[in-house]
């Protein structure tokens, strides 16, 4: 079933419980289509817009037919100029950074800052041939209860092609109007240690791309080899901007590449590090995996037929530091920080949102709870999550400036809690390898090193343990989603009796498995899941008892 006709079935079926009649109508237009016949512009179906509405495909022509209700950019695609390119344009990048720069351009402003996409991975390969079709446009649509808003973003001008390796890319980055290297990939892209958050020379990409830096297969190889190219070639290094939740993104982003070229050409290494900028930043919106379900409704509800649209809270929030050498978009015209405290901010979003996530992700996973505002309305998720941040994550995040900490976290409590965005527990759950290392265990590190009580964050690190077995609270088994699924899982199994073994996982829980107070009340958390089961653990942990 090609798109189109996926979604007309999408929204057959949203539209059977509303009425009989609409269903025979969508049927009728359904039928109409030829499976193999190619709907370039537009196509009838019933939609929240009217009986008879037009879907229309979303690309560069169509633009004027759009819903009068969709936002679409002011600027001309002809006017711009690439200046940034874009390592992993996934859904939050186009929610993010090219919202904003969607702004910035409405305003007539700075349109030599446009984005060109890059990517090395499978995932990069999908998304673009999904984008280029619709000549790279993306439809962003905030979710509010009974309040959504759509518009169409057209700040990429263009996708560099995946190949094998990142040659392409390289390529590509000889051109001198490319002043910036923004990033997404992840958290577990960065070849660290998971345990210390030290750059790892042994990863296997990094390994590859040392001994072949002509075709590197990593990112990092991939700037680094890019870097070199400009450097010969007389020209000025590009920046390297991190968008990622790691702590000190840009410094973390740096050691990769420089330790890279320590393993190539120290003449080299020396000209990351004193030549290249790394500003760090802080990045914030949630934005939800999209599924068939996202592409439904917004044909149903807006009437565009988009290969990946984007739907995400309303809230966003970027902090970056001001180190752009060769120069950047005004960025802070739209609304972006910009600070030499992005630390501050940074540390706050990481330890109590991220950790928020990680928090409830596990629970509500053995539970069976699947989109995290249902999460938020369960009293004994909500209870924990509450109890959790008042009492161990929020004391130990610095001040920062102009930020009340318990108020920024009632706001976090309240975008988890919006039923529009359907976020989901799955998306929060996964990565748990990569995740826990940053966004829960530094907090347990520094409740320790202050001889804190730790009995939430052990439970939290607990319920990732049981969680890791494989098996929710209904005995219903499930596919653990994360790299070391293949470790993780055993070791989970090994610890319902030997609490310990999960423990012995160093290059994650590093120098917190070693703390006997830990320890114990990882110990405890972990035999009362096994024995009572999550929700009568969570009341215990509730109560004080646990």
């Amino acid at each position: 079933m090609d798109s189109i006709a996926r979604v007309l079935f999408q929204v057959k079926e949203s539209m059977r419980r509303r009425s009989n009649k609409i269903v025979d109508i969508v049927t009728v237009a359904a039928g109409m289509m030829d499976e193999n016949e190619a709907l370039d512009a537009s196509s009838v179906i019933p939609t929240s817009l009217g009986l008879f509405a037009m879907i229309q495909s979303l690309n560069l022509a169509n633009m004027v037919n759009l819903p009068r209700d969709v936002s679409r950019p002011s600027y001309a695609r002809a006017e711009l100029r690439a200046g940034i390119l874009h390592i992993g344009v996934g859904n939050f990048h186009r929610s993010h950074q090219a919202v904003y720069l969607d702004d910035l351009f409405n305003t007539g402003k700075d349109y030599d800052w446009a984005l060109i996409g890059a990517g090395i991975r499978f995932g990069d390969k999908a998304m673009r041939q999904a984008l280029e079709p619709q000549d790279w446009l993306t439809t962003v649509v905030e979710l509010e209860p009974g309040a959504d808003v759509a518009r169409v973003t057209g700040v990429m001008t263009g996708f560099v092609p995946v190949g094998e390796d990142g040659r392409a890319i390289v390529e590509a980055l000889d051109d001198p109007g490319l002043r910036i290297v923004s990033l997404t990939i992840t958290e577990g892209g960065y070849c660290i240690d998971p345990a210390t958050g030290v750059f790892n020379p042994e990863h296997p990409e990094i390994v590859h791309d040392a001994a072949r830096l002509e075709a590197p297969k990593g990112v990092f190889g991939v700037l680094l080899a890019a870097l070199r190219r400009r450097r010969d070639q007389g020209l000025a290094p590009f920046t390297i901007m991190s968008c990622d939740n790691i702590p000190h993104n840009g410094q973390v982003a740096r050691e990769a590449v420089a330790g890279l070229a320590d393993l190539v050409d120290s003449a080299l290494a020396e000209y990351v590090r004193e030549q290249v900028a790394f500003p760090n930043s802080m990045v914030d919106r949630i934005t939800p995996a999209t599924t068939d379900r996202e592409r439904a409704t917004l044909a149903e509800r807006f009437g565009i037929q988009d290969n990946w649209p984007v739907f995400c809270e309303p809230f966003r929030q970027w902090v970056l530091e001001d180190n752009f050498p060769s120069g950047r978009p005004a960025l802070e015209e739209v609304g972006v920080t910009f600070t030499p405290h992005v630390a501050a901010f940074e540390l706050m979003k990481l330890r109590i949102l991220n950790g928020g996530h990680a928090a409830i992700a596990y629970p509500a996973g053995l539970l069976g709870i699947h989109f995290v505002h249902e999460a938020m309305v369960d009293p004994q998720m909500r209870g924990f999550l509450d109890k959790l941040e008042r009492e161990e994550i929020i004391p130990c995040v610095p001040s920062v400036p102009g930020v009340d900490l318990q108020g920024y976290y009632q706001l976090i409590a309240q975008r988890f809690a919006n039923p529009g965005v359907g976020d989901t527990i799955p998306r929060l759950a996964k990565d748990g390898s990569n995740r826990q290392p940053k966004f829960i265990l530094p907090s347990t590190r520094d409740r320790l090193k202050a001889d804190a009580d730790v009995t939430g964050l052990a439970l939290v690190s607990a319920l990732w343990c049981r969680y890791c077995a494989g098996l929710t609270e209904a005995r219903e088994p499930f596919t653990l989603d994360d790299p070391n699924a293949g470790r993780l899982k055993p070791a989970a199994l090994a610890a319902k009796d030997d609490p310990a073994a999960f423990l012995a996982l160093r290059d994650i829980f590093g120098d917190v498995a070693e703390s006997p107070l830990f320890r114990s009340r990882f110990e405890m958390a972990l035999n009362s899941l096994w024995r009572e089961g999550t929700r009568a653990t969570l009341q215990r942990y509730l109560k004080g008892a646990l």
